[in-house]
């Protein structure tokens, strides 16, 4: 049997598959295929979920294999839902991080996770919030999305995986993201996740901004962690600060970010809903 965790972040929804996590470090860990991925994901024939998070140790995961990961036992295996691997998840490294903390596999309040992206630091405070150091946000060059006939200027932004977000008049909660924004391929030849924001209000302490997200490989989440970085940095940086904290208002919640000039830190609940296993025949069944 195939043991699974479902959960969220901001509604932004997960399997984890924490079996490898068990494993013998010394034996091969089988693929997970992009098919295996888009049928647990399926919300109408799988288990359905935005994507999924697997849980390996450094030693098994050949991707960590270039990373420094001195520090991290723990590689975060992230595939969005069509399948295709993922750089990071800012959403899914704080699931990944509780569940490392709740099965007894890190019981330091702060601990290092391996991810595509790069070595994070993950914390856990005292009443249980995980916040992640997602790494610095790089603003690259001005671009534009298409949606509905409507262009939409945007800041080309990358955590390392990329992002365009678009700061808009347009109140976000009226855009039809059922279909993809049309972006500069040249700009984004491996896709992009599009963030349309609203600043509600630029001298909260902290400021608040709202934020739909059109994700590559999944399409619209309720949340994005590393969309809800490129917003606080790109809304900072357009306020005048390079320093200071944004409350990123999203479909599924609230999530707070930090920025400094030399990183951003993500906040917000992490929460499991259920646990099971996988029907081995229907899992047979999935070609490979």
């Amino acid at each position: 049997m195939t043991r699974f965790l479902k959960g969220h972040g901001t509604e932004n929804d997960f399997i984890l598959l924490p079996d490898s996590a068990q494993l013998d470090p010394r034996a091969p860990v089988p693929e997970l295929t992009a098919e295996q991925v888009r049928r647990l994901c399926d919300r109408h024939a799988g288990i359905g979920a935005d994507g999924v998070l697997r849980v390996l140790p450094v030693g098994t995961a050949t991707e960590a294999e270039a990373l420094d990961t001195a520090t991290a036992r723990w590689f975060m295996d992230y595939r969005n839902a069509d399948g295709s691997v993922s750089e990071m998840c800012g959403n899914g490294a704080r699931l990944f991080a509780r569940y490392l903390r709740e099965a007894g596999l890190e019981t330091a309040d702060a601990f290092d996770l391996a991810t595509r992206g790069g070595v994070r630091r993950i914390s856990v405070s005292p009443a249980g919030e995980v916040s992640v150091d997602m790494g610095p946000a790089t603003s690259g060059v001005t671009s534009a999305a298409e949606l509905s006939g409507a262009r939409f200027p945007g800041q080309q932004m990358s955590l390392p995986n990329p992002h365009l977000v678009c700061l808009t008049d347009v109140g976000v909660s009226a855009l039809d993201l059922t279909r993809p924004p049309v972006v500069d391929n040249g700009l984004f030849p491996a896709g992009v996740n599009v963030e349309f924001v609203n600043l509600i209000s630029a001298d909260g302490d902290p400021p608040r901004v709202r934020m739909r997200v059109y994700e590559r490989g999944v399409g619209e989440t309720r949340s994005c962690g590393t969309g809800a970085c490129a917003v606080a940095a790109h809304v900072l940086a357009r306020l005048g600060r390079d320093t200071g904290s944004v409350l990123v208002e999203v479909p599924g919640g609230r999530v707070t970010v930090s920025v400094t000039p030399e990183t951003t830190v993500l906040g917000g609940p992490a929460v499991f809903v259920a646990t099971g296993d996988i029907d081995p025949a229907w899992w047979a069944r999935i070609p490979y």
